[in-house]
């Protein structure tokens, strides 16, 4: 799994001329967010097919940076975060970014961005 990150202008129809490029290319987005800061937006997502979104931004001038992940599935309790955010922690693995990908009453999946993502994976193994 694989995050893009892609920087915006904080204007009308910004997150619209991705969506509609990642559309046309049959993407379907499994997670997103995105925040402004200023007049900057930063859009972060998790698409279903890498290869389409590549082909997909390139096609439309859209720039964006590329990222592994480490999933991991949680049970759905307090606490759980908690637990994995403090592995990572002692582990000295400093996460940039976290996303829900799936969700049922018993399990989350979640995908974590961090910049050790090798390390990351071992110590969520």
């Amino acid at each position: 799994m694989r995050e893009f990150v892609i920087q915006l202008g904080h204007r009308a129809g910004e997150l619209a001329r991705v969506t509609n490029a990642l559309s046309l290319y049959g993407v379907n987005i499994k997670s997103v967010a995105a925040m402004t800061i200023g007049d900057k937006a930063l859009l972060h997502l998790i698409p279903d097919n890498v290869e389409s979104t590549r082909s997909a931004l390139r096609a439309n001038n859209i720039p964006f940076d590329e990222n592994e992940t480490a999933v991991v599935l949680l049970e759905n309790r307090a606490g759980e975060l908690t637990a994995v955010a403090a592995k990572l922690a002692e582990a000295g693995v400093n996460l940039d970014a976290a996303y829900v990908v799936g969700l049922s009453d018993d399990l989350i999946e979640l995908a974590i961005v961090s910049d050790d993502v090798k390390k990351a994976k071992k110590v969520l193994e």
